[in-house]
């Protein structure tokens, strides 16, 4: 099977295509590399705008996955217009040329932002998609303009996967994610910062994200639809002491909890029932076993402050020397 990953230089594909090779999948990225090129030597590696891939880019391939696009709300925010315009237009742009030479599934990465702000509900795929803010509307938009291009007629299946926080270590490593942040502070200032203890995440593992789209490329073809995805689902203030509790283990130094209580606009759990039954999807790592992946690869970290770990500082920089309007 030909696989064409677009955006899968960056955090996620940098684990997902070494695994898909590993399947005996033949895999070609297509990828600006704004955050640079981590993959194996043997992966072919395009370096171009996906909005001049036409359909022909697309032809001889059996299945396409987006994780392009913009991938976090402080880059949503930045610069909302490119938000929508990457994460909305460009999915649904690459899905309707995928389908006109004949590609059999298109696989988009959503996120559970889409949810916005709910109180003490676990959310499924039915639930209502609230989230007021760029990145979650984006993201929306996305899925309805790959979903248009569905029709339980036609022999071309979309899935889409809406992750929840995803964290662990990746070659394109990644500090500005909830429990990797955690982790950078508790080991360069012996201290964990908690914005707001009550606030409900899903979190997955890198390693669990890895594997729902594994599954999601393996589905029958008659199978499309939304899917959640999570390893669980944690308020801030217990993921800040799991990665306290086993970083203590792992260091024997005593680490300080640092409360906040600053108001945050996203709060949600989410239900991942359906990944589970349709897609054969099982999460098999905990928090403990994300801080346990990033202790393990700690001495490539090197700097932990270094810009090209945060997304939003190697963004602002690509502003500054014209790489995007």
């Amino acid at each position: 099977m030909k696989i064409l990953v677009a955006g899968g230089a960056g955090y996620i594909g940098s684990r997902l295509v070494p695994v898909l090779l590993e399947h005996g999948y033949d895999v070609t990225v297509v990828d600006l590399l704004w955050f640079g090129n981590h993959l194996p030597r043997e992966v072919k590696v395009i370096q171009k705008d996906l909005f001049d891939c036409d359909a022909a880019s697309f032809t001889g391939f059996d299945q396409v996955m987006f994780f392009g696009g913009l991938s976090n709300d402080p880059m949503a925010e930045y610069n909302p217009a490119k938000n929508f315009i990457l994460n909305a237009a460009l999915p649904a742009f690459l899905a309707f040329s995928a389908k006109q030479v004949g590609v059999k599934r298109f696989i988009y990465a959503s996120s559970c932002s889409v949810y916005g702000y709910s109180v003490n509900q676990l959310y499924d795929e039915t639930s209502p998609a609230t989230c007021a803010y760029p990145y979650g509307i984006s993201k929306l938009q996305g899925e309805s303009g790959v979903f248009q291009l569905y029709n339980e007629k036609d022999p071309f299946s979309v899935i889409a996967i809406r992750q929840g926080t995803v964290c662990g270590f990746s070659p394109r490593m990644r500090m500005d994610l909830i429990v990797n942040t955690m982790f950078k502070t508790a080991m360069t200032e012996g201290k964990i910062i908690i914005n707001n203890p009550s606030i409900w995440r899903p979190i997955l593992d890198i390693r669990d994200t890895v594997n729902a789209f594994l599954r999601a490329v393996q589905a029958d073809y008659a199978i499309s639809g939304i899917f959640n995805v999570a390893s669980g689902n944690y308020t801030v203030g217990q993921v800040g002491d799991m990665v306290k509790d086993e970083l203590e283990k792992l260091t024997g130094t005593k680490i300080k909890i640092e409360l906040k209580n600053i108001q945050d606009f996203r709060n949600y759990k989410v239900s991942f029932e359906k990944a589970k039954t349709y897609l054969g999807y099982q999460p098999q790592y905990e928090v403990k076993d994300i801080v346990i992946d990033l202790y393990e690869h700690k001495e490539l970290f090197g700097d932990y402050l270094q810009d090209e770990f945060y997304n939003i500082r190697v963004f602002k920089k690509l502003g500054a020397h014209n790489y995007w309007p």
